[in-house]
């Protein structure tokens, strides 16, 4: 008795390759660790473990440039950042970010009193457009109160620009590295390393740096981590009086403490991930995808477009791959313009990249436990399922 379509039977079906494999460290590894933290009776409040934390992803990551200060998430460091950068004004200013990201970065600016202004992105690098941007703030002026530009998937922006569009334009810059820790600048530099704003990083369970829900800001501005850290504690730049915005956004030292230890063998994690992103690319050489910008990418899963002409819907593709136990996915689609919350109420430049991205976007599989032959398996899969033949 065969039980899918494939005509295989149970115990012929392959073992599934699923789209993430989240793996942080283990706590159950770290109980002396564990145990020293209930010793020490602090658990939150900036305590040793993430002051330790700090330093070393300061040293490590970013070369000693700057300095760090750990989040409970992402999308709490967006928010404090955004809302600092964008200091006081009036009602009705945007924050000016792609299409192409993730709900987090607008959900953020909106928590932080803005709204939302979409710009669309480059066709190679899907990096946000330097010209779509320019022309949002040649149009909106001193409505825009910040930038967010997303470095897509860990691909590495030239933060020059940005520095260079605040000094211009006396707008906030915000960096949304969400996916980018482990990235390498042209320069052989972490990303971001030593950059006058913040720069947001997560260290969520399904990023390449994996823990289990985590943030980290990088900034080369002392002044500007001294005020996000009053923020990120109620806003209380002196003894438990609230002398600024602030909410709690502080990261527990347990988060902490599973931070240090991802931090070890971090550097085999990223090589071994961008040996597996590689041979998708050599196994998949007539499909597109996004041209990498730096010296390295710290892979989280694998893009590509769909081909033209392929012969099969995204849809159709996806299950196709779902029947060989193959997941998959498709970030960022809908791009946020499409998405109902922010539809209708964010308004937007001209989306035409975007769009066509979008539409075609497939997301592969990638995990740090992932084998050469299970990549080879994926793509083997996937030539099938778009009715494409095997590259001679």
């Amino acid at each position: 008795m065969t039980d899918d379509a494939t005509g295989r039977g149970a115990a012929e079906r392959p073992p599934a390759i699923p789209f993430l494999r989240p793996a942080p460290p283990r706590l159950s590894d770290l109980v002396e660790h564990l145990r020293a933290i209930e010793d020490s009776g602090v658990f939150t409040n900036f305590g040793p473990v993430n002051t330790r934390l700090e330093a070393a992803m300061t040293e490590r990551i970013f070369g000693g440039a700057g300095g760090c200060l750990t989040v409970g998430n992402a999308t709490l460091g967006l928010m404090l950042a955004i809302r600092r950068a964008a200091g006081e004004g009036p009602p009705g200013r945007y924050a000016l970010m792609p299409s192409f990201t993730f709900a987090a970065t607008a959900q953020a600016a909106i928590w932080a009193g803005l709204t939302p202004l979409f710009c669309d992105i480059e066709p190679d690098t899907w990096l946000p457009s330097a010209a779509s941007e320019e022309a949002l703030l040649a149009e909106h002026g001193e409505r825009i109160a910040v930038v967010v530009p997303y470095a897509t998937f860990g691909n590495c922006l030239d933060l020059g620009r940005y520095a260079r569009m605040a000094r211009r334009h006396g707008v906030g810059i915000v960096v949304d590295a969400a996916a980018s820790l482990g990235a390498l600048d042209a320069e052989g530099r972490g990303f971001g390393a030593g950059f006058p704003h913040p720069v947001v990083f997560s260290m969520h369970a399904t990023k390449t740096f994996a823990t289990a829900e985590a943030g980290l800001i990088h900034c080369g501005d002392p002044a500007t981590l001294a005020a996000l850290r009053a923020m990120a504690n109620f806003g209380f730049g002196a003894p438990r009086t609230a002398t600024m915005p602030g909410l709690n956004a502080k990261l527990s030292e347990v988060g902490a403490l599973l931070a240090l230890a991802r931090l070890e063998g971090f550097e085999h994690v990223v090589a071994h991930r961008e040996k597996l992103a590689d041979r998708y690319r050599r196994n998949l050489p007539d499909w597109e995808f996004q041209r990498l910008v730096g010296r390295r990418h710290a892979h989280q899963f694998v893009p590509v477009l769909l081909p033209h002409g392929g012969g099969r819907s995204r849809a159709e593709v996806l299950a196709a791959l779902a029947r060989e136990g193959i997941g998959a996915a498709h970030y960022f689609s809908p791009h946020l313009a499409e998405q109902p919350y922010f539809r209708g109420r964010c308004p937007a430049g001209g989306l035409a990249v975007t769009a066509r991205v979008a539409g075609r976007i497939l997301s592969l599989p990638l995990a740090d436990a992932m084998t050469t032959e299970e990549v080879d398996r994926v793509c083997a899969a996937l030539r099938a399922a778009a009715a494409l033949r095997p590259a001679a």
